[in-house]
């Protein structure tokens, strides 16, 4: 892969892989244990009556946690969308070479919190004007996405994108960068250890930060 002179050194791994550069992953899931660690209820399966969408936003353990604090959220879990090889380890969605990036499973219920609630705190939490990084993480792992599971959704993501970009805008920050998606690409169910990674371990990494631009939808 040849990069250009300006790029510098890991420049690579800001760049989407190609398909004859991708891993080619497994056909089995990871192992999972199907248990929110904060309140014990399902990590995946059918949830009748709720809605889901996957968010990308920078490193997804403080993510996750953005998300399981908010009323009317059910459960959470953070994985890997977005990207080309199937089932992939942590390990290679940090070499660069699988296309995903670092995302959190949204299942909510639409009666008790709206889905505007969830992109407010989606747009304040993290700039999404990065690109292929957040904050001192870089990578294609980190960057800004929204992957929609209804068109309604996509439709209101990208109304508040074009929202929230006229608002950074004037307070001097570049175009927003954020991938909004619909149909949704599959989500991989990261790693246990990854899960609810803040409850865990409280003291861990998070490297979430916003703009301090307030996201009116």
């Amino acid at each position: 892969m040849t990069l250009g002179p300006s790029l510098g050194v890991g420049a690579w791994k800001q760049r989407l892989p190609r398909g004859q550069d991708l891993l080619p992953g497994r056909d089995q899931p990871l192992p999972l244990h199907d248990v929110h660690y904060v309140h014990g209820r399902p990590l995946r399966g059918e949830f009748p009556g709720m809605e889901v969408v996957d968010l990308g936003l920078g490193c997804f353990w403080g993510a996750e946690r953005k998300f399981w604090q908010l009323p009317g959220v059910y459960t959470t879990a953070v994985g890997y969308a977005g990207g080309g090889t199937p089932n992939p380890t942590y390990e290679e969605v940090c070499s660069g070479l699988t296309g995903h990036t670092e995302a959190v499973r949204v299942v909510y219920d639409p009666a008790q919190v709206d889905f505007a609630t969830l992109l407010r705190t989606f747009w304040e939490s993290h700039d999404p004007t990065q690109g292929m990084r957040q904050g001192n993480d870089v990578g294609t792992q980190y960057r800004s996405a929204i992957y929609c599971h209804t068109q309604a959704q996509c439709e209101a993501a990208l109304a508040s994108r074009e929202a929230y970009q006229r608002q950074l805008r004037e307070a001097g920050y570049p175009p927003i960068t954020t991938e909004v998606a619909y149909p949704a690409p599959p989500f991989y169910y990261a790693e246990d250890y990854h899960q609810q990674y803040l409850s865990k371990n409280p003291n861990g990494y998070c490297g979430l930060g916003g703009t301090g631009v307030s996201c009116a939808i």
